[in-house]
C-alpha cells in the first residue's frame, strides 16, 4: 500500500511539472503569447536578431518560452500558413518514431534491420547486413560506406560494406532513409499514416512526407515544428498526452548514442560535448557544435539551416525556417551560433540566474509598489538589483528585505533576489 501511494504521488509530481508549460490547443491559430518584456528581456535585441535572420535568407523564426510565443515573425512573402521543408531536421522527427513503434512493441532497436526490410537490402554478405541493427542506423554507425557517389541511395547496389557496425560514425542519408521501410515492415502503415495516427492527431502538427528522389521530406508550418519543439521540450507529452512516454528511449535519443561522435544521439545533434564529427569527413573537432548556444541544448538540424533547438534548462524551444544563410553547409551551424549570440543578449535578464530560492513563499509586497520594494520570505537577508525591461540595472540593496524604489519612474521592473547565505537566485516582476 505504501508503495502504491508513493508511486501515486511520483505521477502526480510529474503531472504537475508537465502542466507548467503552456500547450496550445489543438486545432485553430490560437497560441498564447508573453512578450519579451514581460521577460524582462532586453528588447532592443529584437531587432537584431531580425536583421540577422532577414540577412540570411530565413522565412520564419519562432521563439518560445514556457510553450508560449515570445517572438514570431515571418519574411518577404512567407506567412504563418506557408509550407517549408525540414530537410534533415526531419530525421530527428524519424527517431520519434522510431521510439513510439518500439514502445508499443511493434520493434526494438536491437533488431537486425533485415527482420522489416528483407534480405539483401544491402550488397553485404548475408553475415554482415544481419550484423546492421535498427539502432546503427539511428546512430549513423552502420558501417556502410558513405563515399558512394550517391549518398542519398537507397538502391541495394549503393549500400555497401566498409566497416563492422559501431566501428565507424558516418552521416549517410541512404542507410537513416531506408528507417522508413523499417517502419513500414514493422508497423504494417506507410510513414504518413503512422505520424499521423501516433503523433498529428496527439499535437495538431500539420504537414507530410512526400518523396524527393531517394529521400522522404518533411514538410509542415512553422508553427507545425514549434510544436514539435514543444513535444521534445516536454519530454515525449503533449501537456499530459503520452506521445513518446519510454522515459529510456527519449533519454537515449538525446544523449551521446556512441563513442565516435559526442555530439550525437538518435538523429539528434547534440551541444555542451566536448567533441563532435561533422559530414563527409573523418575527423574529431574539439568544442561544441554550437559554442554560444546552452550545453543542454539539443537539436534538429536540416540543410539549408531548418532548425529546431530545444532548451530544457531555459524552457525555451528556437525555430527557424529558410534558405540557406552560407553556402556549402551540409549540416549548417554558422547561423546556429550567431543567432546565440544575439539570444543570449536578447535574454539579458536571465543569465544570471542559477536556480530559484527553495522558499516557493518568497515573494514582493506590496505590489504595484510606490517608494518601498518589501520582500518577504523564510531567509533574513538578502542582496536585490533591479532591472529595467530593456535590460538596465536601475538600483540595488545589500543584506536587506527592502528596496527603496521611489526615484524609478512608473512601469515594469524584475527584481533579482539573492539569498547570502546561498547565493541562489530568483527573479520576481513587479509594477511601479
Amino acid at each position: 500500500m505504501k508503495n502504491t501511494l508513493l508511486f501515486f504521488c511520483l505521477l502526480l509530481t510529474i503531472s504537475a511539472a508537465k502542466a507548467q508549460l503552456y500547450f496550445p490547443p489543438l486545432t485553430g491559430t490560437t497560441w498564447d503569447t508573453l512578450s519579451p518584456a514581460q521577460l524582462g528581456w532586453c528588447t532592443n535585441y529584437l531587432d537584431t536578431l531580425d536583421n540577422l535572420l532577414l540577412q540570411t535568407n530565413s522565412k520564419a523564426i519562432i521563439i518560445l518560452k514556457d510553450g508560449k510565443i515570445v517572438h514570431e515573425k515571418y519574411f518577404g512573402t512567407f506567412k504563418q500558413d506557408s509550407l517549408w521543408y525540414w530537410a534533415s531536421a526531419g530525421k530527428s522527427l524519424t527517431s520519434v518514431l522510431v521510439g513510439v513503434a518500439q514502445q508499443e512493441g511493434l520493434l526494438s532497436i536491437n533488431d537486425t534491420s533485415s527482420k522489416y526490410l528483407g534480405t539483401g537490402w544491402t550488397t553485404c554478405t548475408p553475415q554482415q547486413e544481419a550484423a546492421i541493427k535498427i539502432r546503427n542506423q539511428l546512430t549513423m554507425t552502420t558501417g556502410l560506406d558513405d563515399g558512394v557517389p550517391d549518398k542519398d541511395c537507397t538502391l541495394d547496389s549503393c549500400l555497401v560494406y566498409l566497416a563492422d557496425p559501431g566501428t565507424r560514425w558516418a552521416y549517410h542519408n541512404g542507410p537513416y532513409t531506408r528507417l522508413d521501410g523499417v517502419i513500414s515492415g514493422a508497423t504494417g502503415l506507410n510513414l504518413n499514416s503512422f505520424l499521423l495516427t501516433r503523433v498529428k492527431q496527439k499535437t495538431g502538427m500539420d504537414g507530410i512526407y512526400y518523396q524527393s528522389g531517394y529521400n522522404n521530406v518533411f514538410v509542415s508550418t512553422a508553427r507545425s515544428m514549434a510544436r514539435f519543439g514543444l513535444l521534445m521540450l516536454n519530454k515525449g507529452y503533449w501537456n499530459t498526452t503520452a506521445v513518446l512516454s519510454d522515459t529510456a528511449y527519449f533519454n537515449a535519443m538525446t544523449n551521446t548514442s556512441q563513442n565516435l561522435n559526442l555530439s550525437y544521439g538518435y538523429l539528434w545533434w547534440l551541444n555542451g560535448k566536448s567533441t563532435y564529427m561533422m559530414p563527409q569527413v573523418q575527423f574529431v573537432f574539439n568544442g561544441s557544435i554550437i559554442p554560444n548556444g546552452p550545453a543542454d541544448m539539443f537539436c534538429a538540424l536540416g540543410k539549408n539551416d531548418q532548425k529546431v533547438h530545444v532548451v530544457p534548462s531555459k524552457n525555451l524551444v528556437v525555430i527557424r525556417m529558410g534558405e540557406a544563410a552560407y553556402a556549402n553547409e551540409l549540416v549548417p551551424l554558422t547561423l546556429d551560433d550567431e543567432m546565440w549570440v544575439v539570444l543570449n543578449k536578447l535574454m539579458c535578464s536571465s543569465t544570471n540566474i542559477t536556480e530559484p530560492l527553495t522558499d516557493e513563499n518568497l515573494y514582493v509586497y506590496l505590489n504595484p509598489v510606490t517608494d518601498v520594494l518589501h520582500i518577504a520570505g523564510s531567509y533574513g537577508q538578502y542582496t536585490t538589483a533591479i532591472w529595467s525591461t530593456t535590460g538596465q540595472k536601475v538600483c540595488s540593496a545589500n543584506g536587506a528585505n527592502y528596496v527603496n524604489v521611489s526615484q524609478l519612474p512608473a512601469g515594469i521592473y524584475v527584481a533579482h533576489i539573492t539569498d547570502t547565505n546561498t547565493g541562489k537566485t530568483r527573479r520576481i516582476k513587479f509594477v511601479k
